[in-house]
């Protein structure tokens, strides 16, 4: 037998008065499909796992989400509507706007299986980043500076970008000198532009 978490009962209870059946709805089709199911609460939201996590619903002010945690589930889910909100079947506003209950249920099963055979999603590989072209202006200044050259070749490339924005975003000739002559002092002492809100 599955198990019933009550935390989702107060969730549903608590919810906005469109979206209680949605919830309700999906729910019971997920006990439907696998009655087996656990409930739980992660990151503020009902999640049901099965060897695994299957999937998750949420509720919003206007809207609620149903979202499958595994890629192949998510590939093979087709819908029509633009993607305006997280989970695969977009904004649900009412019952009308899910699938059959029958395709919600092969959904459910196939993510079943794939927990049940212990398939994982692959991972998606990201593309290197890019470096930061440096400005002449900008290099011939730290040229000057060999401490601050050398604190600034060791920032990430997201920290050197924030100090190359930074002044190449000033209009005035004047506001871009003294932007210069700030990032060379905050450079010898190790700083990122943002040092100020940087967690010590």
């Amino acid at each position: 037998m599955g198990k019933r978490d009550p935390r989702i009962d107060a969730y549903i209870t608590n919810s906005a008065t469109f979206a209680a059946p949605i919830l309700q709805h999906l729910r019971e089709l997920v006990h439907s499909a696998c009655p087996d199911v656990e409930e739980t609460i992660k990151w503020r939201f009902p999640h049901f796992t099965f060897h695994g996590m299957l999937c998750g619903m949420a509720a919003f002010k206007q809207h609620c989400a149903l979202n499958f945690w595994h890629k192949d589930v998510r590939d093979s889910i087709a819908t029509s509507k633009p993607k305006t909100a997280m989970g695969q079947l977009g904004r649900i506003t009412s019952l009308s706007d899910l699938p059959s209950d029958a395709v919600l249920i092969r959904h459910i099963k196939q993510a079943m299986k794939l927990n049940t055979t212990g398939t994982k999603s692959p991972r998606t590989k990201r593309a290197p980043t890019a470096p930061v072209t440096v400005p002449a202006h900008i290099k011939a200044e730290l040229k000057k500076h060999p401490k601050a050259q050398t604190a600034f070749n060791s920032l990430s490339n997201s920290h050197r970008k924030e100090y190359i924005e930074w002044i190449t975003q000033a209009k005035q000739a004047e506001t871009i000198a003294r932007r210069m002559t700030t990032m060379i002092s905050w450079l010898k002492e190790g700083k990122s532009l943002n040092w100020k809100y940087e967690r010590k």
